[in-house]
């Protein structure tokens, strides 16, 4: 899908957002960087699925000399390695740039998720909107709570209908108030 099809871009500088969120840093410290990162990529792809979303997570690879590559686990999310002294900040304030200058291609938002203040003034000024690490992480978790609570009402909502929830053994008819049986039996057998 093109980006304009999706609701918004997602821009997340990933070793901004590890070293920012407690819970992936701690991770980090652990059990590595990898498993730091794996995190952070399942939480965004649900996020992204459930927002609509289409989501570019960027990690640096200017300490490792190795080419850009791409990821794309789902259809999304795409997961960027920079290339060798190539910084997350770098790529993404190009994106911006991109996007901002090509108004076919332009998503109707393109948001930057960083805590670097530096980078947050940049990409403001392509016309993209910026969201703090701790902004990030309310969203992902508000998101979760509301992906729980849609069976919840999907159940509330088939016990409040009686036609939706009578068991499907005994069929629709059998939850009907009697009253409203016998109306339906007279009409069918043609006596008003």
């Amino acid at each position: 899908m093109k980006p304009s099809s999706y609701n918004a871009l997602l821009l997340v500088d990933g070793y901004n957002i590890i070293g920012q969120w407690t819970s992936l840093k701690n991770t980090r410290d652990q059990f590595g960087l990898e498993l730091a990162r794996q995190t952070l990529v399942e939480a965004l792809i649900s996020y992204s699925s459930h927002q609509g979303y289409h989501t570019q997570v960027v990690f640096d690879a200017q300490y490792q000399q190795s080419p850009a590559s791409q990821e794309h686990p789902t259809s999304h999310l795409s997961i960027h390695y920079t290339a060798w002294l190539q910084t997350a900040d770098t790529f993404i304030e190009k994106r911006c740039a991109h996007y901002s200058r090509n108004s076919l291609d332009y998503p109707s938002r393109v948001i930057v998720a960083t805590s670097d203040r530096a980078q947050q003034l940049t990409v403001v000024g392509y016309g993209a909107e910026w969201m703090s690490a701790q902004i990030l992480a309310q969203a992902i978790e508000q998101s979760r709570s509301q992906v729980k609570q849609e069976p919840r009402q999907r159940q509330r909502r088939s016990r409040k209908d009686p036609l939706r929830s009578a068991p499907q053994s005994k069929g629709w008819v059998s939850s009907l108030d009697p009253s409203v049986r016998d109306k339906l039996s007279q009409w069918r057998h043609g006596m008003d």
